[in-house]
């Protein structure tokens, strides 16, 4: 396989273009990349090639492509899917060194299909030439007037040259991304898309992207990842390059709905591991094209000068405007100071009647007189507590006076303070929203989406300080298969790992029971000891606060006759005697392994937060002990293990290190475990540690019998 964005130049910015199957009809998919290259001005050559024309569009064409007077830098192939694997045999032969395919009809449609992708496949890597698609809707390059897609988005324009480079495995999602920038004004530099992915895939052009000049922001649609190292590896070459990548991810997986062998395994759903793997690698997600697109542009017009915290202050004429944002700043995530007292004096001495707390209401005064407008802007910027200023200004520039009062106030604000983050929230118009971009502030239109944005901005430049993905752990060698499938051998190997466990005993008989419970201190449990039982409490495996000897012996055999009644067939290998313990906060601690990113860790509260609300924090695994107490902290509850309403703090330092421990037993156990349960996982108060009072681990063998 190539490197990661090797030969994509070929694709991007060619110096000569064949297009086989090309049309004298600019509407057909053959004959608009023909068109649209004559009509934007390629300055390379342009080969029609079609054995049933002398000439194409005004253009020479050539029978075939050994026919052809070079072999050119790329070729465009729109025939029928059949035909499709003979015309890249023939583009090797002439030593083309990249193609597009538009065809369709290959791996989307079964086996026959898949063969015949199959083929191309091989070619590409035979050959070394870089192939896009099938099934695509191609690539194009701003600047080089390259374009090799058929897509109808650009028969109005192409966008305007600028910083966003465009990534995705839809065709239809990207080009409509490069439809709003061109219809907003918005400059990029690049869009591809990789359909079927025989061989360049979304990874190759993230990584192009990042070493591209033209790009400084890359916006990237995905529907899936078919090699999770290359993807990985790309988003960390456009992090080390200094180049935001922002990911609309598509198609929630079902994953998480299927019933699984414990809870890790329907709450650890890919498409949270998609997350967790963007938020590691410093990517920030989004929910929609519009939001891609606001994000993408407000990045590439703040470059370095991204918010510090997410502090914002609220500028508007408007009480009702000014509700109506803090209510939309809230929902995104960002925190809204009050203002100093200083800074409330401020407002209030050339606007006596203004609400000068955050939102602040300046009424329509801000915009009299630039002065005035000036004095708040200053007043809110030189506070300490605003790392971000969003001002509404809705329609107002549609109105000359106002523009008269906005646009130099405005100008003399930037120049005075070039390193403030001051967002605008604005309805064009379009000449007006062009002169703001360019004077350095993000534009968005409408309350929603520029709160949105702001929170995006801020996400981007926590993202800087993600800690680098660690280095892999060696595998460890094999565990006793038979060790794994009872809940003693679980807590057995993985205290070995690391993770605190309780003082426990299996007995085979009650008055061994009730000796060891003596022994231990009451009250105590018992718990079934079977390989065929994970889940104890189905079949009456579980016995609670049992507290003297003969409540353990009457509770022992009580046990196992309903056991024999419940699972007749199942093997016992004995009772767990545990100690009966509280005082503490439970959580869900666990493993799985994703079939796309291989082992990640999770841990969320447990009861109702993690199983109803879905309160729980993903990673890679594996995890250090600060990247585990950053999990605990992203929980909506951590205020339940912070000390809320007088509650005990809980020992936060013990539980990260025991996510930290399980992460690493998952990452080094990763071709033999399939998932780790621990629930429940009892926090007890700061100083007293933390212990797993129930385990199960899943092994591949046991999942693929299942």
């Amino acid at each position: 396989m190539a490197a990661l964005g090797a030969g994509l130049e070929a694709i991007l910015a060619p110096r000569s273009i064949a297009i086989i199957g090309a049309s004298q009809d600019a509407t057909k998919i053959g004959g608009r990349p023909v068109e649209l290259l004559r009509r934007f001005g390629f300055p390379g050559a342009i080969y029609p090639v079609n054995p049933r024309a002398k000439e194409v569009q005004g253009l020479t064409a050539y029978p075939s492509v050994g026919a052809l007077p070079e072999a050119p830098d790329l070729a465009i192939i729109s025939v029928a899917a059949e035909a499709a694997p003979a015309a890249l045999d023939d583009c090797a032969a002439k030593g083309v060194k990249a193609a597009v395919i538009f065809s369709s009809g290959f791996a989307e449609l079964g086996a026959e299909g898949l063969a015949m992708q199959d083929r191309l496949r091989d070619t590409a890597r035979r050959s070394g030439m870089r192939v896009l698609g099938p099934n695509c809707l191609g690539a194009a390059s701003v600047a080089e007037r390259s374009i090799a897609t058929f897509s109808v988005v650009l028969e109005n324009g192409l966008p305007p040259e600028g910083p966003l480079g465009i990534a995705s495995q839809s065709g239809n999602l990207g080009s409509y991304t490069a439809l709003l920038a061109r219809e907003r004004g918005i400059g990029a530099s690049r869009f591809i898309t990789t359909g079927n992915e025989c061989d360049v895939d979304i990874a190759d052009c993230i990584a192009f992207l990042a070493r591209d000049p033209a790009t400084k922001v890359i916006l990237c649609v995905l529907e899936t990842c078919r090699d999770a190292a290359r993807l990985i590896d790309a988003l960390d070459m456009a992090r080390a390059a200094g180049k935001p990548v922002i990911v609309l991810k598509i198609g929630a997986s079902e994953a998480g709905q299927a019933a699984a062998a414990s809870h890790t395994g329907a709450l650890a759903g890919s498409d949270a591991v998609f997350d967790a793997v963007f938020r590691r690698a410093g990517a920030v997600r989004v929910t929609s094209v519009e939001q891609l697109l606001d994000l993408g542009h407000a990045a590439a017009v703040l470059g370095d000068r991204l918010p510090k915290g997410r502090r914002t202050m609220l500028l508007t004429a408007s009480g009702g405007f000014g509700v109506l944002l803090a209510d939309a700043a809230s929902a995104a995530g960002l925190s809204l100071p009050s203002p100093a007292e200083e800074t409330q004096r401020r407002i209030l001495d050339v606007v006596p009647y203004a609400s000068p707390r955050n939102p602040v209401d300046a009424t329509a005064q801000m915009s009299s007189r630039p002065e005035i407008l000036e004095a708040i802007l200053a007043a809110l910027l030189e506070d300490d507590a605003c790392d971000a200023l969003l001002v509404l200004m809705s329609a107002s520039l549609y109105l000359p006076r106002l523009r008269s009062v906005y646009m130099p106030t405005l100008r003399a604000v930037r120049e005075k303070h070039p390193d403030k983050v001051v967002m605008l929230a604005v309805h064009g118009p379009a000449d007006a929203v062009a002169e703001l971009t360019a004077m350095g502030f993000p534009v968005v239109d409408g309350v929603g989406p520029s709160t949105q944005t702001l929170a995006g901005l801020c996400d981007l430049a926590a993202a800087r300080t993600v800690p680098r993905r660690p280095a892999p752990l060696p595998p460890a060698p094999p565990l006793d298969p038979a060790q794994l499938r009872t809940e003693a051998g679980a807590k057995t190997v993985l205290a070995a790992a690391g993770l605190p466990v309780l003082r426990e005993r299996v007995v085979t008989g009650a008055a061994d029971a009730a000796e060891a419970a003596a022994a231990m201190g009451f009250p105590v449990v018992l718990k079934i000891v079977s390989p065929d039982l994970p889940h104890k409490t189905e079949v009456g495996g579980v016995v609670l606060g049992l507290k003297d000897t003969t409540a353990v012996r009457e509770a022992h055999d009580a046990m196992l006759a309903r056991i024999r009644a419940a699972a007749p067939k199942a093997r016992i290998d004995g009772v767990l005697v545990s100690p009966m313990v509280g005082g503490g906060v439970e959580l869900i601690l666990g493993a799985k392994r994703d079939p796309v990113f291989g082992p990640v860790v999770l841990v969320g509260l447990g009861g109702i937060f993690a199983e109803v609300l879905q309160d729980v924090a993903v990673r890679p695994a594996p995890v250090d002990e600060a990247e585990a107490m950053a999990m605990l902290r992203s929980l909506k509850a951590f205020a339940v293990l912070d000390g809320a309403r007088g509650r005990p703090r809980a020992d936060l330092d013990a539980a990260a290190s025991a996510i930290a421990a399980v992460s690493r037993f998952a990452a080094r156990h990763a071709a033999q475990v399939s998932e780790i349960d621990i629930n429940p996982m009892l926090v007890r108060p700061a100083g007293e540690g933390a212990v797993a009072l129930d385990a199960l681990i899943v092994t591949a063998e046991r999942e693929e019998h299942a």
